[in-house]
């Protein structure tokens, strides 16, 4: 019984003496350091506008996406087309997102799709009269661009004309058609707090020498999923959770148009 005691008395001291070494090792003005450094956001300003810091060349500059030769925008996804651009050499990403290493770094949607699928979402498409909510606020109202809509909008059912009261989304109603998108990239602080950055490019640059374009890796590791929905306001279509990324249960994710292009557009 005494050499129980004795031992975990020194095991006792032993755990003391570590505590007391561990604390005597610790600058306070470390951890505070580490506490202000975790409170400094640092994707802020991270959106990059030149190849380099001295190039000067407006690589990253928002262009028109048809006068643009380099990386650009697939404006029609429909099964079978196919387009006038080669992109031969770059390859878009083919597992999942999650495989390849990149995380998503923000979430948004458009009022309309951005692209063209005939019979999905075209110029066929319907939806209420009133305009929503998209990305960049225009100057004036009568600027505001609707794109594509879904087939699904039926004004004699009440799941598609009955609205909701937003409490986050300002301007959207029931019944319109939406693009959300989801930009992912091997260069987001994942894992973190500062994970999901607005604008988005801060994001998608935030932690420096993975991105490089020379050779040009933005392809494998940029992404920007999408997914179209027209809104309605029916608890059976209720999904609890559209922030870690595009829907991939039942039906949704499963036949997918991969290209490479821009990262997202209006």
């Amino acid at each position: 019984m005494c050499s129980i005691k004795k031992l975990l008395l020194s095991l006792l001291a032993l755990i003391l003496a570590f505590a007391c070494i561990s604390l005597l090792g610790c600058d306070p003005s470390d951890s505070a350091a580490e506490d202000e450094e975790e409170e400094v956001n640092p994707c802020d300003g991270k959106k990059p506008y030149h190849a380099n810091a001295t190039a000067e060349d407006g690589y990253f500059y928002n262009l028109d996406c048809l006068d643009d030769d380099g990386i650009f925008q697939s404006s029609n996804v429909t099964v079978g087309y196919t387009g006038e651009v080669n992109a031969s050499g770059r390859h878009p990403i083919t597992t999942s997102y999650a495989e390849a290493g990149l995380c998503p770094v923000n979430v948004h949607w458009h009022l309309g799709a951005e692209h063209l699928s005939v019979g999905e979402f075209d110029v066929d498409g319907k939806g209420p009269e009133n305009d929503s909510r998209r990305l960049a606020v225009a100057v004036k109202e009568e600027d505001v661009r609707l794109g594509f809509r879904c087939h699904h909008y039926n004004e004699s059912d009440s799941k598609f004309t009955t609205e909701y009261d937003w409490k986050h989304c300002e301007h959207m109603h029931v019944g319109e058609t939406y693009e959300v998108h989801w930009p992912h990239s091997k260069a987001g602080k994942c894992g973190t707090k500062w994970q999901y950055q607005t604008p988005f490019y801060d994001g998608v640059f935030c932690v420096d020498g993975i991105i490089e374009i020379d050779p040009v890796t933005i392809p494998q590791r940029i992404g920007v999923q999408a997914q179209v929905f027209t809104i309605v306001n029916d608890e059976d279509y209720y999904y609890a959770d559209l922030f870690q990324g595009m829907r991939t249960d039942e039906a949704f994710g499963a036949d997918i148009t991969a290209y490479t292009g821009s990262t997202t557009g209006t």
